[in-house]
C-alpha cells in the first residue's frame, strides 16, 4: 500500500476494530497515534504490539466528545510530528432501547460521541491538511446506517449522519487535495459480538450472503485502501464491508 503522509490519529484504537487498523496502518509504515478515552492500559499494549513488530506509534488519551480536547489532540500531534497526513475517525458508543422507551438524552449522548466528535475530528483534520495541501480520512460508520435497526435509532441516526456528512466533507475540502470517505462494517467478529449467543451468532450469519462474520483485519485493509494514493481518486464514497448483507 502507498502513502504519501507520515502519519495517522485513530480514534478509539485500544481495542476492536480500531486497534486493528492502529496495527494494519503501522505495517504499512505510518506512524500511529493510538487515541483511548480511558483505556490506557490497553492503549499501551497496542502500542508495544505495534513497536515490536517493527513499527511506530505513540498513545494519546483524550474524550473525542471534548470539543477542546480533541482540538488540543491534534495540535499535540502536529507540534510532535509536523503534519497531520490522515484520521481514522473510529471512536464510538451504543446504547440500545426502543424508541418508544429511549429518553432524548440517551439519543443525544450517542450522537454527540458518534457524530458530534466525528464532524470535529473533521473540521480540525481540515485545518490541518489544508496547508499542506493533503490529506484523507475516513469515518467509521456501520451497516445499521444504511438499513436502520430496531432499538438503535440513536446509533443508526449518528452513524447515517455520519454518511452524509462525510459527503459535504468531501465537497468542501476537494479543491484542498483532502479527501474524506466511510466505511460501513457489518457484522465484525469482536469482543462485543463475541458476547453473543450462538443462537443470535446463528440467525445473523444467515442473512449474510458470505455466511460468516467478518474480522477486524478486513475492516483495517479495507481503511488502509482508503487513506492510501490507491484510492487518490476515491471521495465522499461509503465502502461497505459486510459480506453481502447490504448492498
Amino acid at each position: 500500500m502507498k502513502f504519501t503522509g507520515k502519519n495517522v490519529l485513530v480514534t478509539g484504537s485500544s481495542r476492536g476494530i480500531g486497534a486493528e487498523v492502529a496495527k494494519v496502518l503501522a505495517g504499512y509504515g505510518l506512524k500511529v497515534w493510538i487515541n483511548y478515552r480511558s483505556g490506557a492500559t490497553a492503549a499501551d499494549a497496542v502500542k508495544d504490539e505495534i513497536e515490536r513488530a517493527g513499527g511506530k506509534a505513540a498513545v494519546i488519551g483524550f474524550d473525542v466528545s471534548d470539543e477542546a480536547a480533541f482540538v488540543d489532540a491534534v495540535k499535540t500531534i502536529i507540534d510532535a510530528d509536523g503534519e497531520l497526513s490522515y484520521l481514522v475517525n473510529n471512536a464510538g458508543i451504543t446504547n440500545d432501547k426502543l424508541a418508544m422507551r429511549m429518553k432524548a438524552e440517551e439519543f443525544t449522548s450517542v450522537i454527540d460521541a458518534n457524530l458530534t466528535s466525528a464532524f470535529i475530528g473533521c473540521r480540525e483534520a481540515m485545518k490541518a491538511m489544508r496547508k499542506q495541501k493533503f490529506g484523507s480520512v475516513v469515518n467509521m460508520a456501520s451497516i445499521v446506517g444504511e438499513t436502520g435497526n430496531a432499538g438503535q435509532t440513536n446509533y443508526a441516526a449518528s452513524k447515517g449522519g455520519m454518511i452524509a456528512m462525510t459527503k459535504s466533507f468531501a465537497i468542501e475540502a476537494a479543491t484542498s487535495g483532502i479527501r474524506y470517505n466511510c466505511i460501513t462494517p457489518g457484522f465484525i467478529a469482536t469482543d462485543m459480538t463475541d458476547e453473543l449467543k450462538e443462537e443470535v451468532k446463528a440467525a445473523f450469519t444467515a442473512k449474510i450472503p458470505m455466511a460468516r462474520f467478518g474480522n477486524a483485519a478486513e475492516v483495517a485493509e479495507a481503511t488502509a485502501f482508503l487513506l492510501s494514493d490507491h484510492a487518490s481518486y476515491i471521495t465522499g464514497e461509503t465502502l461497505k464491508v459486510n459480506g453481502g448483507m447490504y448492498m
